[in-house]
């Protein structure tokens, strides 16, 4: 049978991108097509957006320490919300633009319109009511932020998405959440400003990183201004007639604030995707169920990235589908590899980490020694900050190999990118010892541990 295309790509963000434009360059006949902007979650609405506002939010700390190095400022800085967000979406808006570039030049044919799934080579094409076929179908549509809908009022709080257009940035607000969005935004917002409480379920945040980091997360919250709630949710939302809202907890309290913000969660965007209709196999969450190579339980169809809710992060999306254009195109098999990614939190402090926490090690099987180091660094002694820095090592005892790197403080995030090739090589830490420091820096902690901790 003769297919319209080689390959049918639904969702323009970084793996949906990724796939077309390497299959393209390989000959073959691809298609993209997208309801939104280019660039999916990571460009939109969720990573490069986000990370604009961290640094808009870190300058106010920045100005701050700035005074114990001599530096005076005329009057109070002040900051300007419209230029912030306004700026935010030029540059969202400019990536976008890239993106679609990215598959225009490289001769996919990018279709501006949703597409949902007929029959496992039909997909038709929404807003130009007609319909095409294609030999393979790749389904990259990303997530969506959640709302409890269970709760009355739920639809007075906004989610992430809404939370970059804002028309006015609000005095208070509430976020629902103790998870990587939850804590990003409290941070952030409470960083420009603003009066913010976090309300989270459980007696935590960050219950996948190492407990060291989530307490020092947990640890600068009241020195960023935001007070914590825990072990309880919201039980109601009511709207007030001066225009703000009334949150109600499973405590008894009762908060009044301009902003709810739910930050509790994604669910893979496959509502109305004709997935039923078709056959695909979808968890209890909606996420399509894929093999090693991605391929879903029709064959001709595969999908990569968030809607299939294994590691939801946009560096894995980008390598999954390189693998599957490798494997389904070019007669390469691969596999994404899992093992050592690293992560990151951009609270503010960072925190980020890279393999084993001490407790995952030792569940595997591994006897493990725990380095840490526990201090100040240079650059807050003038300031006067009190900011600290972790750095913690999990090291095999057999094999001396570095299992994991769990890092909190300034820039944790670079060092952590760095130090996970060496993790993902397995390096030991006679290597890292071995290593001589780079002086003076905070980084060189790394290869002059020496205390071992009970943990």
């Amino acid at each position: 049978m003769a297919y319209d295309y080689d390959l049918f790509v639904i969702g323009a963000g970084s793996g949906g991108v990724r796939a077309a434009r390497l299959a393209a360059q390989a000959g073959f006949k691809v298609a993209c097509a997208e309801e939104s902007k280019p660039g999916g979650t990571c460009v939109v609405r969720g990573c490069v957006p986000k990370k604009l506002f961290v640094y808009a939010s870190e300058y106010g700390h920045m100005m701050e320490d700035a005074k114990g190095y001599g530096w005076t400022f005329p009057e109070a800085p002040r900051h300007d919300w419209d230029t912030l967000r306004d700026n935010v979406q030029a540059e969202v808006e400019r990536l976008s633009g890239i993106y679609s570039g990215i598959l225009e030049k490289n001769g996919v044919d990018h279709i501006r319109s949703r597409a949902v799934l007929v029959d496992p080579h039909t997909i038709h094409i929404v807003e130009e009511d007609r319909q095409v076929t294609a030999e393979k179908i790749l389904v990259a549509v990303g997530g969506r932020p959640i709302r409890d809908d269970g709760i009355p009022g739920a639809e007075l709080g906004i989610v992430s998405d809404d939370a970059f257009l804002l028309p006015k940035l609000p005095k208070t607000a509430v976020i629902a959440g103790g998870g990587y969005i939850a804590v990003e935004f409290a941070y952030i917002l409470a960083g420009l400003g603003v009066a913010v409480t976090l309300v989270y379920r459980g007696e935590r945040v960050l219950r996948s990183f190492d407990t060291d980091l989530a307490s020092y997360v947990e640890g600068n919250f009241e020195r960023a201004g935001i007070r914590y709630v825990n072990n309880t949710v919201f039980t109601k939302i009511e709207e007030m007639d001066v225009g703000g809202r009334r949150v109600h907890l499973m405590n008894g309290d009762v908060l009044d604030t301009e902003l709810v913000f739910w930050a509790i969660g994604r669910r893979p965007n496959t509502d109305s995707l004709g997935v039923d209709r078709v056959g695909v196999q979808v968890d209890r969450h909606g996420a399509i169920i894929v093999n090693e190579d991605s391929q879903s339980s029709v064959p001709s169809i595969f999908a990569v990235g968030d809607v299939t809710n294994r590691v939801n992060l946009t560096p894995v999306a980008i390598r999954e589908a390189a693998a599957f254009v490798e494997t389904q195109f070019k007669g390469n098999p691969r596999r994404m590899d899992y093992d050592f990614i690293p992560k990151a939190v951009f609270s503010q402090p960072p925190v980020a980490s890279v393999g084993y926490t001490a407790a995952e090690a030792r569940a595997a099987g591994y006897e493990v020694d725990v380095y840490k180091a526990d201090f100040r660094a240079m650059r807050n002694i003038l300031a006067q900050n009190p900011e600290r820095c972790i750095m913690k090592l999990v090291v095999c005892k057999k094999t001396d190999k570095v299992l994991g790197c769990h890092i909190a403080g300034t820039e944790a995030g670079e060092m952590v990118q760095v130090a996970a090739i060496a993790v993902k090589a397995g390096v030991t830490k006679a290597q890292f010892d071995a290593t001589c420091a780079l002086h003076p820096t905070v980084a060189e902690e790394l290869v002059t541990l020496n205390t071992i901790v009970e943990e």
